[in-house]
């Protein structure tokens, strides 16, 4: 069974998954989807039809739009904001009346794949795929791709180098580089042309 503080607003139609915890003031739109041992920090926001894998720790006040799919084992850090929408607007160009906020034909997706991490206070754009284990620094803006394994960081975000499945990183860009690596937990990868692969 999942757990639900009494302050979380949880619509119909929602699916949770075993051990999954919601916290206090979280909000989940009708169709969304959580897998097992999610956890669901305070005043998130999960909007309608997200899907999100197992494991996946969701930190406080997180902002997840619609059009996003969230892998298993991926860390989201807290105040990061999701978005999918380029060319936003409040009204019709009349001004008469707004616009629905239903998802429509303007509404661009975002994957983010398994094991990745965004630090805190990130922002994600839209019409994107964060690769797997990839790591995005705190405060970063993405507005592109990210690759498996890279590190990125910056407004706009860029990557910098290449972090292990543990978390740590064992390789700058700036550095030579070499064929194989080997982090200090022990797993090793190759990187040919930016591509991070495990070895």
């Amino acid at each position: 069974m999942a757990k639900i503080h009494p302050t979380a607003l949880i619509e119909e139609n929602v699916t949770l998954g075993e051990g999954t915890s919601i916290w206090d003031n979280v909000h989940i739109r009708h169709g969304a989807s959580l897998g097992e041992e999610c956890i669901v920090g305070e005043k998130s926001y999960i909007a309608y039809d997200v899907k999100i894998g197992n494991r996946v720790k969701i930190n406080a006040m997180v902002y997840i739009c619609a059009a996003v799919t969230i892998e298993d084992g991926v860390m989201i850090s807290a105040s990061t904001t999701f978005t999918n929408d380029r060319f936003p607007r409040a009204t019709f160009p009349d001004l008469k009346s707004l616009r629905p906020s239903e998802p429509d034909e303007h509404t661009l997706p975002t994957l983010v794949r398994e094991g990745s991490t965004i630090g805190a206070g990130c922002i994600i754009g839209n019409d994107l795929e964060i690769g797997r284990w990839a790591m995005v620094g705190m405060g970063s803006i993405v507005t592109k791709s990210i690759p498996d394994f890279h590190l990125v960081l910056g407004s706009p975000a860029r990557s910098v180098g290449a972090v292990c499945k543990c978390g740590n990183l064992f390789h700058r860009f700036s550095e030579s580089e070499k064929e194989t690596y080997t982090c200090e937990c022990g797993l090793s990868y190759k990187i040919e042309e930016g591509i991070v692969t495990e070895a």
